[in-house]
């Protein structure tokens, strides 16, 4: 990465440094973070930029192909797909492992989503290390496509918002005020205005939803979709007042199904220089070791069920080994170097906005930083200089 900013950056932290971070990214908003922010920010060389956006757009730019349609039409689980598909998702996040490839670090893909991410609280942790270490420079910044905070705000609230009056978009969930991304539903509210509304709390009568709001029954003209199905699947303790196999009238911002379209079930179609092998657990070629690959579940997120030591076994016990992927190991570079002397690795992920009627368009990344097997907190107890970050690069 950039070694004189890091150098700068390393000496100038401070304990008391960290700890204003953290008050100020648990203490104005509605709810705090509930996952560990990094000590620090990753500072990107032109050369790596140039490199993981180019990479980044490659794989977008495949999954528009007739070829990829044909294998997404497939993705969805029977029983799962929901009316009024859009024509293409509205979110995309290509993540990449930072790897060390002949002598230099490069991007290597981890998996893909058509799903939101933490778009709103990327910008409120952009704000909170600005204030906690004011020595980052202000033309070093995490934007893509020209974009600064003012504009890339505008971008957000022309997508999810659009025409309506925020009180009839809603960012919908499962329960949003126990979630672990519960911070970006904060966020967004402060930013744009749509409040985060539970899937339980929603009312249906006819094709049209309704929430409760200060005591009044609101209409829902959009949603800012962030429910994940695999928890829904794993939630039959809960009512909802709609399920989403209902004809509705709203605007999905983020329609349900390009969750399953665009995500692990793609990695076995995606050829790039920057992808590494992957095969559907029943489509695993005879005679590779699987000592070389890691088994994931096709839609859990999180890093839940993913075993780094699959065995022959294992496979058979699969009751739908079409439902997993084999993807090979990445060997992630120890490249942060940290005050104690360790060192931290980490993953990318770039984040794009579709607009309805644009182009797909990068606009700002998200990083995770581990010292661990992999990014979960669970691989990373009692280390520092781990957590969710942000890459920031040199902006003329």
């Amino acid at each position: 990465m950039h070694p004189e900013l890091r150098a700068r950056f390393n000496a100038d932290f401070s304990e008391a440094r960290y700890a204003e971070l953290q008050r100020m990214a648990n203490g104005t908003e509605r709810w705090p973070v509930d996952f560990r922010i990094s000590e620090t920010p990753i500072f990107l060389k032109p050369e790596f930029t140039a490199e993981v956006s180019q990479a980044a757009h490659e794989l977008v730019a495949q999954v528009r192909t007739p070829d990829f349609a044909e294998h997404a039409r497939k993705a969805i689980p029977p029983g799962l797909e929901v009316p009024g598909e859009t024509p293409h998702p509205i979110f995309l996040q290509v993540d990449f492992a930072i790897c060390e490839e002949h002598g230099r670090l490069s991007p290597r893909l981890i998996e893909l989503q058509g799903f939101p991410s933490l778009y709103a609280f990327q910008i409120f942790l952009l704000r909170c290390m600005r204030h906690a270490y004011p020595a980052i420079p202000g033309d070093w910044r995490p934007f893509f496509g020209g974009l600064d905070e003012v504009s890339y705000r505008e971008l957000l609230r022309k997508v999810i918002v659009a025409d309506s009056d925020p009180e009839n978009v809603v960012l919908l969930e499962i329960e949003p005020e126990k979630q672990n991304t519960r911070i970006d539903f904060a966020c967004t509210e402060t930013l744009l205005g749509v409040a985060p509304v539970s899937l339980t709390e929603v009312t249906r009568r006819g094709r049209e939803l309704f929430y409760e709001r200060d005591g009044r029954e609101v209409r829902i003209e959009r949603i800012y979709n962030r429910v994940i199905f695999d928890e829904l699947l794993r939630r039959p303790d809960l009512s909802f007042g709609f399920n989403f196999q209902h004809e509705i009238d709203v605007t999905w911002v983020g329609h349900p199904n390009w969750y399953f379209r665009i995500s692990k079930h793609s990695l076995p179609v995606l050829k790039t220089a920057h992808t590494a092998r992957a095969f559907f657990a029943d489509e695993f070629p005879a005679g590779e070791s699987l000592a070389e690959f890691v088994l994931k579940p096709l839609y859990s997120f999180s890093g839940l069920g993913v075993d780094l030591e699959p065995t022959g076994q294992k496979l058979a016990a699969l009751t739908d080994p079409h439902a997993w992927i084999l993807q090979e190991k990445v060997n992630y570079a120890d490249f942060v170097p940290t005050p104690d002397g360790a060192l931290s690795k980490a993953e990318i992920r770039m984040m794009f906005v579709w607009p309805e009627h644009g182009e797909p368009t990068l606009v700002n990344n998200l990083v995770r930083m581990s010292q661990g097997a992999m990014m979960g907190v669970k691989f990373n107890k009692n280390k520092t200089w781990v957590g969710s970050s942000i890459a920031l690069h040199h902006v003329a």
